[in-house]
């Protein structure tokens, strides 16, 4: 399965949606393709001008590495110098904190990642559950 642009925008609109209805700070939410290219971002009224880059840091070392951004953050906690280097290997475009979610399809493929900033993290990474599951896809935050 491939991830097209109409998915990655449902995907988003309910990622935002999320947010506003549990009353979170403005978010922000990236949806990137298997091979790290942006779909969609959509960056809500009030938050900061940094936060494609936050968002799409988050999607894009889950993507790069598979791994889901609660175990990016884990490892991040008991490793720092792992961090370090991936943020080397990938010129800094690696941000290792929850908000980023592997999008998996039915048969559990990775298609893509979703990337959440904005609020707390553990927000932030609900908030990229519940854009995924929206969709009828399976998220790996």
């Amino acid at each position: 399965m491939t991830l097209t642009v109409e998915t990655a925008r449902r995907m988003v609109a309910a990622a935002m949606a999320h947010g506003r209805d549990n009353g979170m700070q403005p978010l922000s939410v990236v949806v990137l393709d298997a091979g790290g290219h942006p779909l969609v971002f959509e960056r809500a009224e009030g938050g900061s001008p940094g936060r494609f880059e936050l968002a799409r840091g988050k999607a894009y070392g889950c993507l790069m590495l598979g791994m889901s951004g609660s175990v990016l953050s884990r490892r991040a906690e008991a490793q720092p110098h792992f961090v370090q280097a991936m943020n080397g290997a990938f010129d800094g475009r690696f941000v290792a904190v929850q908000g980023g979610a592997l999008i998996r399809d039915a048969a559990g493929a990775v298609i893509g990642a979703l990337g959440v900033t904005g609020d707390s993290s553990e927000n932030d990474a609900a908030a990229a559950v519940a854009g995924i599951e929206a969709a009828g896809l399976v998220a790996e935050a």
